[in-house]
């Protein structure tokens, strides 16, 4: 209702959802992964077989109870919509986590190949905790059409975009939310150093830097390189994707580290206008401007529920009760980011960090 109600600033052609922090049918499932994902018939098969082969082994699958009278898709129905709920393969069971993750991220990778030239599988996402649904056409009817509004799919974070891609072909793929091993981001506006920011994460050698069927999925990638494989705290992600120039950098404490990140991470600093939302794997959601052009957004709420929208009426929708005095809208040098569990809204600034 939110998105339909931000109609203004969409344009209704897809919706992508990706829920975290799992309630319903998945809350006793919270440490299994989760496979989100489209077949078609024999695509399902194929995937079928290839867990098991794999050594996976399912122990719950949420199907849609789809609303024959709503509308369809815009590209057609398909013949399975799916999130598996998989225990690991024996010999990963007890592997520490980061194991664990790049096993799910190798599979899923390999049902993505599988799948990709007839495209009879969609693999969207496979992790713990985490549901995604994609597809194309109005979000409120594609909401009518899932029957979102059973209670079969509950989440305590949820990130929801209400368009396709809009620089190349539309594709599933291509559709916002992205997720990767736990980070996920969403953006509302034009990547426009997308070239030699994915040319950069290529060639860090990691499998999951791949795809870029749109050129806002590099924002989940570089969260994901600046705080898994490089252990940078969240606000530091600011710091990469928009440095500060060498005067404004001399009023930091950390101004030694913010020089060495901004000479070493050069190619991912970001070119706009970008609104970039996003969780990450502590449950922290986050909203992060580009520093030049800048496009629509803002927070909102209160302890137990905050919204994170590009437009106030959509927070209007979500959040109708709030004091809006407290709304937040992040400019060229804030990060607003909602701590796990929502307990509060910290507003960072670049130039007053401490």
């Amino acid at each position: 209702m939110a998105l339909n109600t931000m109609k203004e600033g969409h344009d209704g052609s897809g919706l992508g959802l990706v829920l975290k922090d799992l309630g319903g049918e998945f809350a006793k499932f919270k440490n299994m992964p989760i496979l989100s994902g489209i077949a078609s018939s024999k695509g399902l098969r194929d995937l079928d077989n290839f867990m098991y082969a794999e050594g996976f082994e399912e122990v719950h699958m949420w199907q849609p109870d789809i609303d024959e009278s709503a509308p369809e898709p815009e590209t057609g129905r398909r013949d399975h919509y799916f999130a598996k709920v998989y225990d690991y393969p024996q010999l990963y069971r007890d592997r520490p986590r980061a194991v664990q993750e790049d096993l799910l991220l190798a599979t899923r990778l390999a049902l993505r190949e599988m799948g990709e030239a007839d495209e009879s599988i969609f693999a969207f996402s496979f992790f713990p905790d985490i549901v995604t649904l994609k597809d194309v056409g109005d979000p409120l009817e594609l909401g009518a059409f899932f029957r979102l509004g059973d209670g079969s799919l509950q989440a305590k974070i949820i990130l929801a975009q209400g368009r396709q891609n809009t620089n190349y072909d539309i594709y599933l793929y291509a559709c916002h939310p992205f997720f990767l091993q736990g980070f996920c981001t969403m953006t509302n506006g034009e990547n426009t150093a997308f070239v030699p920011i994915m040319e950069f994460l290529a060639s860090r050698g990691f499998p999951g830097y791949m795809g870029y069927n749109s050129d806002s999925e590099v924002f989940a990638h570089i969260l994901h390189y600046t705080q898994r494989q490089l252990g940078y705290p969240l606000t530091y992600y600011k710091d990469v994707i928009t440095p500060l120039s060498e005067r404004e950098i001399d009023t930091r404490k950390d101004a030694a580290a913010l020089r060495l990140i901004r000479r070493s991470l050069r190619p991912l600093c970001i070119d706009g206008p970008n609104c970039v939302i996003g969780f990450t794997p502590d449950g922290s959601v986050f909203m992060v401007q580009d520093a030049k052009k800048l496009r629509p957004g803002v927070v909102g709420g209160a302890p137990g529920k905050f919204a994170l929208m590009s437009e106030e009426c959509g927070l209007d929708e979500a959040v109708p009760g709030r004091d809006k005095a407290e709304d937040f809208s992040p400019m060229k040098y804030d990060m607003a980011i909602v701590t796990p569990g929502a307990r509060e809204l910290k507003q960072w600034n670049q130039l007053d960090a401490k």
